[in-house]
This record gives C-alpha cells, sequence and structure tokens, in this order.
C-alpha cells in the first residue's frame, strides 16, 4: 500500500494538471463559439463547454478514456477502427525490426570484443549511423525498397531494426568486456579456449546488460514501426491512426492511438523484464 499511494498521488497530479490544461486551450474556442450565437458566456458553461468539445485542441481524460474504450472493446478486432487491428499491424513490424537490429548487434558486438580490427572500424560508423535523425532516413528506406519492390512489413522492419541495433550493439560490447584480467587469466590457466571463455565467462558477464540494453531496443522499435508508417501513406497501424487523425483533426484519436502506443510499449518492456528474471534465475545470477 506504501509503494502504491505514491503512484496514485502523482496520477492524480497529472489528471489535475491535465484537466486544467485542456480547460485553458479549449476555451478560446468555446468562447468564440458563445459569442457567434449570441450567448452570455458564463464559467461553469465555458468549462462545459471545453469538456465536451468534438475536435478539442486539447481532450481531457474522460474523451481520451472513451476513445480508448471506443476504439479497443467498441470494436471488433477485425475492423479496422479497432485500435487493437492497428496495435497488432504495429507490433508485427516491431517484433521484426526488434528480432533484426538484436540478432545484427549481438553479432556485431561479439565481433567487436574479439577483434580489434571490427573494434576500431565498425564502432565508429555504428555511433555515426545513430546521428542521423530516423524521419529523416524512413523516408529513404520506404522509397528505395519500394522501388525495388519491397513493401508492406519489411521497410518498417528495417526502420525498427535501425533503431534497435546500437543499445543492443553497445549493451552487449559492455557486458562482454566485464570481466576482469584475473578472471580472464584464469580461464587461460585452465587451458579454456576461446569459445569456453565466451560461453562460460563473458556470455553469463555479459546477460544483465544485455537485457537492460533489450528493455530500451524494444521500446525504440516500437518508435520506429510507426515513424515507418508515417511516410508511407499507411492506412494499417498506429502511425497511420496518428496520420489520420491529424489529418481531419480528430485530436481524440490521436491521443488514443499515442496512450496504446504507450500502453504496447510497456507491455513489451515487462515481457522482456520477466524473460530476463527467468533467464537470469536459471543460469543461477539472480535470486
Amino acid at each position: 500500500m506504501d509503494a502504491v499511494l505514491p503512484v496514485l498521488a502523482v496520477l492524480l497530479a497529472i489528471v489535475i494538471v491535465w484537466y486544467g490544461a485542456a480547460i485553458r486551450l479549449n476555451m478560446p474556442w468555446a468562447e468564440e463559439q458563445m459569442a457567434r450565437e449570441g450567448i452570455a458566456p458564463t464559467l461553469p458553461v465555458l468549462i462545459g463547454d471545453t469538456m465536451a468539445q468534438e475536435r478539442p485542441v486539447l481532450p481531457a481524460p474522460h474523451q481520451v478514456a472513451k476513445g480508448l474504450w471506443d476504439g479497443i472493446a467498441g470494436q471488433k478486432i477485425t475492423s479496422k477502427r479497432s485500435l487493437v487491428w492497428h496495435a497488432w499491424v504495429t507490433l508485427s513490424a516491431t517484433l521484426a525490426g526488434f528480432a533484426i537490429g538484436s540478432l545484427t548487434g549481438i553479432l556485431l558486438a561479439v565481433g567487436i570484443v574479439h577483434s580489434r580490427t571490427m573494434d576500431q572500424s565498425v564502432m565508429p560508423w555504428a555511433v555515426a549511423s545513430q546521428t542521423v535523425p530516423i524521419l529523416a532516413i524512413a523516408p529513404m528506406v520506404i522509397v528505395v525498397l519500394a522501388s525495388a519492390g519491397v513493401t508492406g512489413l519489411l521497410p518498417k522492419a528495417v526502420i525498427s531494426a535501425w533503431l534497435t541495433f546500437f543499445p543492443v550493439l553497445v549493451g552487449t560490447v559492455k557486458g562482454l568486456r566485464t570481466p576482469d584480467a584475473m578472471q580472464l587469466d584464469l580461464m587461460r590457466s585452465w587451458n579454456a579456449s576461446a569459445a569456453q571463455v565466451f560461453w562460460r565467462l563473458r556470455l553469463p558477464s555479459a546477460l544483465p546488460y544485455l537485457f537492460a540494453s533489450l528493455k530500451v531496443a524494444i521500446a525504440a522499435a516500437l518508435v520506429g514501426a510507426i515513424v515507418g508508417e508515417l511516410p508511407a501513406g499507411a492506412t494499417a497501424g498506429l502511425g497511420a491512426r496518428l496520420l489520420s487523425g491529424s489529418y481531419y483533426g480528430q485530436t481524440v484519436q490521436i491521443w488514443a492511438a499515442l496512450f496504446t502506443a504507450a500502453a504496447l510499449a510497456a507491455a513489451l518492456v515487462l515481457i522482456v523484464g520477466w524473460i530476463e528474471r527467468v533467464t537470469l534465475r536459471r543460469m543461477g545470477l539472480a535470486r
């Protein structure tokens, strides 16, 4: 209970500030409409109007909650108006990109740790790759792959992989280099091969770092999938919902899609955390 109360207090504060901001930002439109209709504006009426506008500047919390309910429980899962259906489309690209990016990052990390040449050549390029904004890369990836006849899931997965591989690469390199010289000398004194050193010393030492980076990478992969849906003119996915909402001024739809994406990211991070606990416990690295 002691741990729940601070969370509830912060949540309550956020809701209060949110309602206050919604009233403040939606008030000018309400005043303008009442002036056109010749209605004398009173504070209670104005506040009520700011809470019920069809296309508010900032939707109130209850409007976003209703948008989430209508998009999740109020539609068939197979409907193109269902947030569940759109979330599944985005999730598919996210998981594909996460798998590609994580595997690439791990393989590069192993090569960098065991090869000084790769360390000096690959790592600087990996760092440089992250200095280019993903919003600049995404349209190029979409256009290039589309010209090659590749559309659908793969272009979005490539963008997700682009954001995924770097945190996995850095975390894995850090973890694989965790064993100190004394531990490595001890393995050599036992005449251990390079493979044995890797599987029995380096990899177990790297797992906590790897899973920490995977939690960051899975959230980044989701961002990449959503960004990949924006320049493609997609009609499916949470990115497509954001785009269509911005086109038609449906701010409630935009916020509902944002909250769906946030919940999806939180769920994915929790799943990776659960896999981490199970893996480390079975390997005797955690209780």
